[in-house]
């Protein structure tokens, strides 16, 4: 039995690479990173949007095209085979799911349409959840919200932000209420942006299921997981695939690096190691949807499995680069920058390994 991508999340899958192939070349995404070309980053955006990727995830009721987490998968795999400079995970995956989730009808129409329409988008602030650092606690009292959170996910052009307390309780603020300031953060990957935002009194929407459960928050986070999973296998194939045909090129004492036992055993290692993780990533978000008693474990193991073998593939795809590999020329860093900021977002492996021990009751 074959269990992989079916035809249509393939078409869909291929038709964002073309996309991002056209549109965000390699030289395009230096210039990007650069600080640039602000322009050519909002009409990749536009561009994707067109594809549709804001409202896979939105049942169509609401405007959305109704998909599974599956497709979204799919899509996330290209978006960070070309490292996409744009905004995903949070905005179409996690935003939709939590409001989904936790919503009353009034607060699903009103956003999901919104986010359909792409009249709203949205950036996460879930960090207080995950685990926040230390002196940083957001406080919802009487639908006010006050406190920092830090990493907040796709806030760039965003008009509205949902943000979490501890304890799971969910809200929308609007970005661009006076009490919210936003301080853009410095990372490694210059691919996407991230910023810390701080909340100073102000008026926020309780998602009305929230406050009774944590069923929501805990949804959003492991589609986030696995997203990012997804994200970092595609860029993971696109350094393996760098590296085979840098040593199908490169020539050392006479001969291409390929022939080399020692670099051809690198590639190999580096092909069986990933190839088992899109199985594993294709069953977790099939079973996020399908499967809800293996879900939550499903995408711990996969956050965690999956970052741990693009960690390796990102060092190995360098070395076989030799030292071009560490030059800007080639431009590997971009993934390998990418691959280690989604090793610690939504919580690094350690944290995962730890609530994936206390979901089986160890």
């Amino acid at each position: 039995m074959y269990f992989g991508l079916s035809d249509d999340q393939i078409f869909f899958q291929e038709n964002v690479s073309k996309f991002l192939a056209d549109q965000a070349s390699l030289d395009v995404i230096k210039l990007i990173s650069d600080g640039g070309n602000d322009t050519k980053k909002a009409d990749i955006q536009r561009g994707l949007i067109n594809l549709g990727i804001n409202g896979l995830l939105i049942p169509e009721k609401y405007g959305g095209l109704g998909l599974d987490l599956l497709f979204a998968t799919a899509v996330s795999q290209s978006l960070g085979s070309g490292v996409a400079p744009v905004s995903f995970t949070g905005s179409y995956v996690m935003a939709p799911i939590a409001i989904n989730e936790g919503g009353n009808d009034g607060q699903k129409s009103k956003y999901l349409s919104g986010i359909a329409d792409n009249a709203i988008k949205f950036g996460v602030a879930f960090t207080e959840y995950v685990g926040s650092r230390e002196n940083a606690h957001i406080s919802i009292n009487n639908d006010r919200v006050s406190g920092s959170a830090l990493f907040t996910l796709d806030i760039e052009e965003s008009t509205h932000l949902l943000v979490s307390n501890q304890n799971g309780k969910i809200g929308i603020v609007e970005t661009n209420h006076k009490g919210v300031e936003v301080i853009k953060l410095t990372t490694i990957d210059k691919t996407r942006n991230f910023s810390e935002i701080l909340f100073n009194d102000v008026d926020i929407d309780i998602l009305e299921k929230t406050i009774s459960n944590d069923v929501a928050i805990k949804k959003s986070i492991d589609a986030g997981r696995i997203i990012l999973s997804a994200d970092s296998i595609g860029a993971s194939q696109t350094l393996i695939d760098k590296a085979v045909e840098y040593s199908k090129e490169r020539k050392q004492f006479g001969r291409f690096i390929g022939s080399f036992q020692a670099v051809k055993h690198m590639c190999a290692e580096m092909t069986a190691d990933l190839e088992p993780c899109y199985a594993l990533l294709w069953h977790a978000a099939h079973a996020f949807d399908s499967m809800p008693d293996e879900a939550r474990l499903m995408a711990c193991q996969t956050k965690s499995h999956t970052s741990e073998v693009a960690k390796v593939i990102a060092k190995k795809a360098t070395e076989v680069h030799g030292g071009m590999g560490f030059t800007d020329l080639m431009g590997i860093h971009y993934w390998f920058k990418r691959i280690g900021l989604n090793r610690q977002l939504l919580g690094s492996p350690e944290l995962i390994r730890e609530e994936a021990a206390k979901i089986q009751g160890f």
